[in-house]
């Protein structure tokens, strides 16, 4: 069960809400029914509708993690308005949210690194099994002419929170589809990055740590967490105990219930990664990004830690603590990016995906593109000594708070979208 946020009341009213509905769901949750009942409506900047839901069923217990993955179910994107699209074509047999090239174009990373990552490993971690991630992986790799990233040519692994390739967890369609997402921008960031897919046996914070942990063994030098769940006085032994990896960059997600701090973003040793609403531009950049909100309940996390210390490296006066988030990229379902899913609730091929699930690995992409971090380093005190090398985000707001740069987009350091989002691979190189 996720606890309650800390920040503000009405931050608990929103998860007491959201608690009370995830009782009255419990027999939809059992049947894997949940993210049925949990369908969103979404309007982006350019007054085009969208729905969502849910990828992943709500935590039913205390310790237990949500993935940040919200699925389009409906409406026509910024990607298909952009190219002329009116309608949502009624079968997924082609992208209709940003791919590669999109991508790397709003965050100057067209000819940001000559190898694109080459020798460089990322590690997704996630819940339970996706027993398509590879094939589905190479479609997606394939359609937008990426080099092929397979178990046979070294590029791809997937293994369980113990490094056995055998015994994997028990396979989930919810997570199927965060996994697809995961695997894809970090495919669409850095190309030639190798990518090892750790898949831990349940949603606890314990079994997910583990698989932090055996990432980190197996030799990523970066580390992808697309989830997270309310802030608990146990953060503390959670920090030490999986995310303290000096000299490896892991990125966790802010979340995407609105302004709250969740927890692992809140841990002092990861970059936490917010969201935006990324839409074409007649700018000198193409490009223009402002916070991502729907509603009340909907958009990016941030917010001020309850329990974690502030690093040395963060120096905003309003909050003692750890202040969430430290970067963005892209999240607001309406201006998606494209994935490729055939084991996902839907099964249907070409999906689009929001939620602060892409902004994290999309972050984990960029650093890879960067380099290998200094041994002993902390990655996520880089883009606080290199400012210059991000767009800054000064537009939009994730809810209501008493300290307004908590919640509310400004010059400079924000909540929301922390000190903005990849401009190159500057902020991001130790």
């Amino acid at each position: 069960m996720r606890t309650t946020p800390h920040n503000t009341t009405s931050t608990r009213r929103r998860w007491r809400r959201t608690l009370s509905a995830v009782t009255a769901t419990a027999a939809l949750l059992l049947t894997g029914l949940a993210t049925a009942a949990h369908a969103q409506a979404a309007t982006d900047t350019s007054t085009s509708k969208v729905t969502w839901t849910r990828s992943c069923a709500l935590p039913r217990h205390q310790g237990e993690m949500a993935c940040n993955a919200l699925r389009v179910t409906g409406g026509v994107t910024a990607f298909q308005k952009q190219h002329g699209t009116s309608t949502r074509t009624a079968e997924a047999t082609s992208p209709s949210g940003y791919g590669p090239t999109d991508l790397r174009s709003a965050y100057g990373l067209t000819s940001a690194a000559a190898n694109n990552g080459s020798g460089r490993t990322i590690a997704i971690v996630d819940a339970y099994d996706d027993p398509k991630a590879e094939s589905d992986l190479a479609a997606y790799r394939s359609h937008y002419g990426l080099p092929a990233c397979t178990t046979a040519n070294g590029c791809f692994k997937k293994v369980s929170q113990t490094g056995s390739t055998t015994a994997l967890p028990t396979a989930d369609s919810g997570w199927a589809g965060e996994i697809s997402l995961d695997l894809d921008m970090a495919s669409a960031v850095c190309p030639n990055c190798h990518i090892t897919l750790v898949e831990a046996k349940s949603a606890s914070m314990a079994n997910l740590g583990t698989a932090v942990n055996e990432a980190v063994a197996l030799g990523a030098t970066y580390v992808s967490n697309s989830y997270g769940g309310g802030e608990s006085s146990s953060d503390a032994s959670y920090d030490s105990a999986y995310f303290n990896h000096p000299g490896v960059a892991i990125t966790v997600s802010a979340g995407d219930a609105g302004y709250g701090a969740e927890y692992p973003a809140a841990s002092k040793y990861v970059t936490a990664v917010g969201g935006t609403s990324l839409t074409t531009s007649s700018a000198t950049r193409g490009w223009t990004e402002s916070v991502w909100r729907t509603s009340s309940t909907e958009g990016t996390g941030s917010g001020c830690s309850a329990y974690d210390t502030k690093p040395a490296w963060q120096t905003d006066t309003g909050c003692t603590r750890r202040m969430i988030a430290d970067v963005s990229a892209v999240a607001d379902p309406a201006t998606g990016v494209s994935v490729y899913d055939t084991y996902g609730a839907d099964g249907l091929g070409w999906v689009t995906y929001g939620g602060t699930s892409a902004s994290a690995p999309i972050i984990a992409g960029v650093y890879a593109l960067a380099g290998t971090p200094p041994t002993g380093s902390y990655p996520a005190e880089f883009p606080y000594a290199n400012t210059s090398a991000l767009n800054d985000v000064t537009s939009g707001s994730n809810g209501s708070c008493t300290t307004s740069y908590f919640c509310t987009a400004r010059t400079g350091y924000d909540g929301p979208t922390g000190l903005g989002t990849p401009e190159g691979l500057g902020a991001f190189t130790g």
